[in-house]
């Protein structure tokens, strides 16, 4: 795996605050709406004081968006996790697994769901929301752009966007087919269809074809 610099103990400590502080939040959120929840409440369910949770997010509403935040870094460290020789599109599919509970298990989805009409019903959240979720691209965007040319991202080279983009959109399509299906299969084998629409050249790993055209170079 791909050496990384330790996080510090104070912020591991923050973010899994913060990640509590959700947990406790969407489940009331689910339960009584998201008006209806004050930061009295979710403070008091997760047994700290109103001061305390200002420490963590200054309003509701940052709590909401910092959902987003948390996935980000989830999912940049899911890269990061990988191995650095494997190819990119099978890293990256394999760091999507860490969606499969968000859409399959139903508490996480009922959740998910509340999150996201939260989210949809404020124009000023979505607007928020379509921030993080570039921030999101844009962090894995950095660490495939490192695994193709040992070094960052150039704003002339635009295959790292076009490769997460692209795994991006796949993602979304399995999540759709899933969800209009009897989901008598995990969503992991949609996102196995999917993805696997595409193959990656394991000799240029920056290479994407589609997996079911037909080529006549022998090297393919």
């Amino acid at each position: 795996m791909r050496e990384t610099t330790p996080v510090p103990i104070r912020e591991r400590t923050r973010r899994l605050a913060q990640t509590e502080l959700t947990s406790v939040a969407q489940d009331l959120f689910v339960a009584q709406g998201y008006d209806g929840t004050t930061v009295d409440q979710i403070a008091a369910a997760a047994g700290m004081s109103k001061r305390t949770f200002f420490r963590y997010f200054p309003s509701k509403d940052d709590l909401v968006i910092g959902k987003y935040d948390l996935f980000a870094d989830r999912m940049a460290g899911a890269l990061d996790d990988r191995p650095a020789d494997e190819p990119v599109w099978m890293s990256l599919r394999r760091v999507f697994d860490i969606t499969l509970d968000y859409v399959q298990d139903d508490q996480q989805r009922a959740r998910n769901d509340a999150m996201d009409e939260i989210v949809r019903s404020s124009p000023q959240l979505h607007a928020r929301y379509l921030e993080k979720m570039q921030r999101v691209q844009e962090l894995l965007i950095g660490r495939v752009a490192a695994r193709l040319t040992n070094g960052g991202p150039t704003p002339s080279d635009p295959r790292p966007a076009a490769i997460v983009g692209a795994a991006f959109a796949c993602m979304h399509a399995a999540r759709q087919a899933w969800f209009a299906s009897d989901r008598s299969e995990a969503f992991g084998s949609y996102l196995d269809d999917a993805m696997g629409i595409f193959d990656i050249d394991p000799a240029s790993p920056s290479t994407i074809r589609s997996a079911t055209s037909t080529s006549s170079d022998p090297s393919r």
